[in-house]
């Protein structure tokens, strides 16, 4: 009788064991996808602001203005940063989904042949108009 209730403490332990080690890898498993997401925003956000400059750059040198296509990229920008800024205020622990961050078609600069998202105006490697 000793055995089967010490063998149903043991199974018990067991299964406890087993569910706590489940949810810590689940909970270990989604702050790492939440990290990724964030970095993956960070660095949109990075190459946004680069093409940003690249296009001011342009056109005061050409003596140009463009101020649409300037307060689109601002506004792409500010976009990016409120992902990044919900993001990095969601915790792992709420067991919200973390934003998606989709892939961007790309395309070669024939400048330089640097790889640039495929919506670009301006070459993040040399700054040519694309």
């Amino acid at each position: 009788m000793n055995v089967n209730i010490d063998i149903d403490r043991i199974l018990e332990a067991g299964a406890k064991a087993v569910d706590t080690a489940k949810k810590t890898a689940t909970d270990l498993a989604r702050e790492g996808k939440r990290q990724t997401d964030l970095l993956a925003l960070q660095g949109k956000k990075a190459k946004a602001e680069r093409q940003l400059g690249a296009l001011v750059y342009s056109l005061a040198k050409n003596g140009e203005e463009n101020r649409p296509l300037v307060e689109k990229y601002i506004a792409a920008i500010g976009a990016l940063d409120d992902k990044i800024h919900e993001l990095k205020n969601q915790s792992a622990a709420e067991g919200e989904a973390p934003i998606d961050v989709p892939e961007t078609p790309t395309k070669t600069c024939p400048q330089c042949g640097c790889e640039v998202e495929e919506d670009a105006l301006f070459c993040s490697g040399c700054g040519a108009q694309l």
